[in-house]
């Protein structure tokens, strides 16, 4: 059996969804934060493994949104946001 490319451990995420989900989910979905752009709500954070990552899925599918794109971040979410804010994102 091969190795696995990322093995089971925390692991920062960018996820996408269709439309604008307020800010005041957040709570709900276990310490991400969420900004907008354009007509797409991101969500940024961190989760412990694979199964709280197929968690955050599951809670954003039944919300009925639509994912329109799932990143795990090599660096921290510090850099993701520094893109945002210059536009190279």
């Amino acid at each position: 059996m091969s190795k696995k490319k990322f093995p089971n451990r925390p692991a920062q995420y960018q996820i996408r969804v269709k439309g604008l989900l307020d800010t005041k989910w957040a709570s709900w979905f276990d310490g991400f934060s969420i900004e907008h752009k354009s007509a797409e709500t991101i969500f940024i954070g961190e989760v412990p493994d694979q199964a709280a990552l197929h968690g955050i899925l599951t809670k954003i599918r039944d919300l009925g949104l639509i994912i329109s794109y799932v990143k795990r971040l090599e660096n921290d979410c510090s850099d993701y946001r520094k893109g945002m804010n210059d536009g190279t994102l």
